[in-house]
């Protein structure tokens, strides 16, 4: 059965606990809450349905932290746009431009 090794890093289950309600992003609160109920005598395949999440992503969560720590767990934006941002200008349109400026017309 698989399980959290939590001494590999020198953390207990409620520092698991204490991450979990503490964290700034949603997803990395789901990630440790997960894992603080995997220590409480569950398996990752059960704790999976009531996080409403596969199987696989709550013990790929487990041997993250087995082998790289709680700190590769928190949550990093990819990049992007920010949700709900309007579309950028193009570049080539002067900020004085009327709002309905057409392209330039190339040959």
């Amino acid at each position: 059965m698989l399980h959290v090794d939590c001494a590999r890093w020198g953390q207990t289950p409620e520092d698991l606990r204490r991450l979990a309600t503490g964290a700034p992003h949603p997803r990395t609160r789901e990630c440790f809450l997960a894992l603080y109920e995997i220590t409480q005598a569950s398996c990752a395949a059960r704790v999976a349905p009531r996080t409403h999440r596969h199987p696989q992503t709550t013990m790929e969560w487990v041997h993250t932290d087995n082998a790289r720590g709680a700190a590769a767990l928190a949550y990093r934006g990819t990049g992007g746009r920010p949700p709900f941002a309007r579309a950028s200008q193009p570049n080539w349109m002067p900020s004085s431009a009327p709002p309905r400026a057409r392209l330039p017309y190339l040959r």
